[in-house]
């Protein structure tokens, strides 16, 4: 008896640890639920299709307006937004293997444009750019004022994984472009997943300089610096938004496409950092 009570103890703390391990996948943000109550006009809704949440795959440097804007919807149209933030690439890479959610935004149009080739992408729009800085911690103690410094001996640097996230791949391309890759490959000692990373690497002074977005470092002016890039050395890159071609809520995916890229939405982006897109290219 005491070794049944003791086996099902066992088994009761392993759905409890595998249902923890599930839940924590997607995200650490507090999911947005939309609530449906018990009136005609919730079951109306349910039935013509309107979903109670939109599946949002979202490069994590996006998170501050995307977060803002999620919460704008919901209030305007009833439908919650559960996000998955990670790296542009890491995203894809979910997105390829289980085909599942209904909008894709990453911090590039590589990853949108490698999306698009595998027939992933539906309908589409361009929400803002995407400007990398070099950022480097509050008063600059290596002194670092050109691009060109971050290849001089004795730099420590950290750069974004170019197999996880737009902004490596894009400060790659930017070596590249200044002839410094190699210089500046040997002062990397760290490369981070996310902005994220790289903003705690910078932040706590692990590293000399990062190269990022200059959005990622408006809110951490109390512990870094920006250096810009001049723009004949820098490459800007526009952050797109588009349904996904398996969504189950094609409709409302659009809608919400639709309200990101809205004044409205862009009022949001611009409210942290970015500049919205408009016609007059930046690239």
């Amino acid at each position: 008896m005491k070794k049944n009570v003791l086996f099902i103890i066992i088994i009761i703390i392993i759905i409890i640890l595998h249902s923890a391990i599930i839940s924590g996948c997607i995200g650490e943000r507090p999911k947005q639920v939309a609530t449906i109550g018990g009136d005609a006009s919730d079951l109306a809704s349910l039935s013509t299709g309107k979903p109670q949440s939109l599946m949002v795959h979202c490069g994590v440097g996006m998170r501050e307006p995307m977060d803002e804007i999620g919460l704008m919807f919901e209030d305007k149209y009833g439908i919650s937004i559960d996000y998955n933030y990670l790296g542009s690439g890491h995203l894809l890479n979910q997105i390829e293997l289980a085909q599942i959610g209904d909008v894709y935004q990453p911090g590039a149009m590589y990853y949108f444009d490698i999306a698009k080739n595998k027939d992933f992408i539906g309908y589409e729009k361009l929400v803002a750019y995407h400007v990398p800085v070099i950022a480097v911690p509050k008063g600059n103690p290596a002194n670092i004022t050109y691009l060109e410094d971050l290849g001089k001996p004795g730099i420590r640097l950290a750069m974004g994984d170019p197999k996880a996230c737009a902004i490596g791949k894009l400060g790659n391309s930017i070596l590249e472009k200044n002839g410094i890759k190699d210089a500046v490959e040997k002062n990397t000692i760290a490369l981070g997943a996310n902005v994220n990373a790289l903003i705690i690497y910078i932040s706590t002074g692990e590293v000399d300089a990062v190269i990022t977005w200059r959005e990622s470092v408006l809110f951490f002016q109390d512990k870094t610096d920006i250096i810009e890039i001049p723009g004949d050395e820098n490459i800007i890159k526009t952050i797109p938004i588009g349904v996904l071609r398996f969504s189950n809520n094609d409709e409302h995916a659009r809608i919400f496409v639709d309200f990101v890229t809205s004044d409205e939405g862009k009022a949001i982006y611009e409210k942290y950092g970015f500049v919205p897109y408009s016609d007059d290219v930046l690239e």
